[in-house]
């Protein structure tokens, strides 16, 4: 489906990031976290090693680093259980 939308500045950052880790287009980066999000949502999981910063940035539990496009490739070939 074709469709037009517009991301925060954060949201589009983090998504661009994620496909470029991936090698993939944006579109199919948006769809895969949203997918992965739903799942998520359904099994009432929640990942302890991922948190939200104060200014809505994922960071690492615990260190407070932020996530580099290395790090969510290496996170995205992780089975997601």
């Amino acid at each position: 489906m074709r469709l037009t939308v517009n991301l925060d500045a954060d949201v589009y950052s983090f998504t661009s990031a994620y496909a470029g880790a991936k090698g993939i287009t944006l579109s199919a980066a948006l769809s895969e976290l949203v997918r992965r999000a739903e799942q998520v949502s359904e099994t009432g999981s929640d990942s302890s090693r991922l948190k939200t910063s104060p200014h809505g940035y994922l960071v690492i539990a615990g260190t407070g680093d932020g996530l580099t496009p290395e790090m969510l490739k290496e996170a995205s070939e992780d089975e997601v259980v």
